[in-house]
């Protein structure tokens, strides 16, 4: 009986070829195997159209069920913060999108206070980020730092309102901002345009900071050059956006039917709902590495400056307990020390009366 031979192990390359050139496919399969996370904030006042032009992005329905608050609550109303969470999969690629959603804002008669919500959130998503890259368990990292945050700037004004200059400066060294004009429908081309020049005017001037597209490598080809250029210049970006299929020259397009004619979402011509979604999907990675290393990286050094580990939320909870119960037991001993007092006052009182009427009799 022979002896099976061992099976002999095949350079599957051509001599003289290391293979180090396959790296970039072994980083790609790991990646794709293992998903992408990315958080996106919407914020603006209700009514320009979030929650259309979200669910319109990624084609999915994050906002079944809108609750559309009456005069009277938004008198009062506070800024709130939902995150929804959908897994989407296309082309075997799996993406993570959280949309964080921040109903109230601006709707209040006195907006004073309302991002502090917002900033808060944000700072605890780095604070929790923090927390878990300094833990034990860091390979399984959920990363919910936001990474993007779409400004809806009303398309009714002439510019930025105090508001949204305020709540921009407020967290333009914390999150990349980009800004959106809502439903640009309501414009015509010259006033969209002039609309667009007043907001990047007013941004300079006020010297916010909003995310810039990067340049593309000079080894880029031709058409990605100029796709990025038309993103940068079409910045702020003016959109549309519709969950409804209308029927225009004899296809079924996204869009809005007037009496004049018919807005489709997915034409450039019409709006730049094509262009934010393909600014938002190119650049995904720039966007996170740029959360990674600047504005992540900006919130640390600030750590470190105020002499290093925050209180936990959860420390400061239990803290504040301690001293809720320390102050209800120094008022009980208080309140029985008082009544200790009125009691030894009226012993003496009634011994008083006593001894009186003995010596009357």
């Amino acid at each position: 009986m022979s002896k099976q031979q061992p099976a002999q192990f095949i350079n599957p390359e051509t001599p003289g070829y290391v293979g180090f050139a396959n790296l970039p496919n072994q980083v790609h399969r790991k990646s794709v195997k293992k998903g992408f996370e990315f958080t996106l904030m919407v914020v603006g006042e209700s009514g320009l159209g979030k929650s259309t032009l979200i669910n319109s992005l990624f084609l999915t329905d994050l906002y079944p069920e809108t609750v559309i608050p009456g005069a009277a609550e938004k008198i009062e109303r506070t800024v709130q913060i939902e995150a929804s969470t959908v897994e989407i999969e296309e082309r075997g690629v799996k993406l993570r999108l959280t949309v964080v959603d921040t109903p109230g804002y601006g709707d209040a008669i006195n907006c004073r206070d309302c991002f502090k919500t917002i900033i808060s959130y944000i700072d605890e998503q780095f604070e929790r980020y923090l927390h878990d890259e300094s833990g034990l368990n860091r390979r399984h990292i959920v990363d919910n730092r936001v990474h993007c945050c779409f400004y809806f700037i009303s398309p009714f004004g002439h510019g930025l309102k105090p508001l949204d200059v305020a709540f921009m400066k407020a967290i333009h060294n914390k999150v990349n901002i980009v800004p959106v004009i809502a439903k640009a429908d309501t414009l015509t081309l010259k006033e969209r345009e002039r609309l667009k020049k007043r907001i990047l005017d007013e941004i300079e001037e006020h010297n916010i900071k909003i995310y810039h597209l990067p340049d593309a490598e000079s080894d880029e080809d031709e058409d990605f050059k100029e796709q990025t250029r038309l993103l940068k210049a079409s910045i702020p970006f003016s959109v549309v956006g519709s969950n409804q299929l209308i029927e225009a020259k004899g296809k079924k397009v996204r869009g809005r039917l007037y009496p004049w004619g018919v807005v489709e979402v997915e034409n450039p011509e019409h709006n730049d709902f094509l262009k934010l979604r393909t600014m938002l999907i190119t650049h995904m990675q720039d966007l996170q590495e740029v959360t990674q290393d600047l504005h992540y990286e900006n919130f640390h050094s600030e750590r470190l400056k105020r002499g290093g580990r925050k209180v936990e939320i959860e420390d400061m909870n239990k803290d504040q307990i301690l001293l809720e119960k320390e102050a209800e037991l120094r008022r009980m001993q208080e309140m029985i020390a008082r009544m200790q007092v009125q009691m030894q006052l009226q012993m003496q009182g009634g011994d008083g009366d006593g001894g009186a009427l003995g010596h009357h009799v």
